[in-house]
């Protein structure tokens, strides 16, 4: 007979609930927001800063070399609206990689290693929070976005559509941001490390046409991740043709998903109390 027969089942008070366990941390990360909510008010407000300085500051002039003698503010505001409610997403993730990187260099990872939980809980926790704090975000700069001037033409479906490729970004990139902010050696590198994603729109079209680019920067632009996906939300919420953009959105997003789970779950799972 063996020792797992001999000893028989667990009692319940000592199994595992990874459900239950991840409702908890999500609870536990929705409470740190709200107890500590000068984080969400900055991330979300980096993005309508992004929003007000291109449209009111250089909007003028960029919608001129955009849309031609018809060109203009509004027509601008139509064209960077998609790449300001991307970088909403981008700059919540900030918080993500931050908040994570705290919890190790505090010591409450290793104590939730010591108690009787699922160890994914801890990751999924994170995971849902952030993605309901990117929603508010990307609420909030839609709106502000609307109020500045923003005339989307997409009709539900494309709304929905739209939502769809929000949600898929977001999860792919928070799962990159749990990932940096564990391999991150301090808080502070955390805050930095994906300061890459915030950059990228602006190396894509997210602000300018690729096509009035240098050439090497052009191929650099037309190829990197975010230009299909901002191309993808243009078309949707605009009602225009976005060819195999979403298909190739869709595709870096999956791809950087996978790698953020993997790459996470194993620092997790070897990562030793800092």
């Amino acid at each position: 007979m063996s020792t797992t027969a001999l000893a028989g089942p667990a009692p319940a008070s000592l199994r595992f609930h990874p459900l239950r366990d991840s409702a908890t941390m999500l609870r536990r990360n929705l409470k740190h927001m709200l107890r500590y909510p000068s984080m969400t008010v900055t991330l979300v407000g980096m993005p309508i800063i992004f929003l007000l300085l291109f449209v009111y500051v250089f909007g003028g002039t960029l919608g001129a070399g955009i849309g031609g003698a018809s060109g203009g503010r509004g027509e601008y505001v139509n064209y960077v609206a998609p790449a300001i409610i991307l970088m909403a997403i981008t700059a919540t993730v900030q918080g993500t990689s931050i908040s994570m990187a705290m919890d190790l260099t505090e010591g409450i990872i290793a104590r939730f290693r010591t108690m009787n939980i699922a160890r994914v809980s801890v990751l999924t926790g994170h995971v849902l929070g952030s993605m309901i704090q990117a929603a508010f975000a990307l609420v909030v700069v839609t709106g502000v976005a609307l109020l500045v001037g923003f005339r989307p033409a997409a009709g539900p479906g494309a709304w929905l559509a739209t939502a769809g490729v929000l949600l898929a970004v977001t999860f792919a990139l928070v799962w990159l941001a749990v990932a940096l902010g564990q391999v991150s050696k301090s808080v502070e590198t955390a805050s930095n490390v994906l300061m890459p994603l915030v950059i990228l729109p602006f190396l894509g079209s997210g602000f300018v046409p690729t096509g009035s680019m240098p050439a090497g920067l052009r191929w650099f632009a037309e190829y990197q991740p975010f230009t299909p996906i901002i191309e993808t939300l243009r078309g949707l919420l605009m009602d225009q043709p976005i060819g195999n953009n979403a298909w190739i959105a869709l595709g870096w997003c999956a791809l950087i998903a996978l790698v953020g789970y993997l790459w996470s779950k194993k620092l997790f799972n070897r990562e030793s109390a800092r």
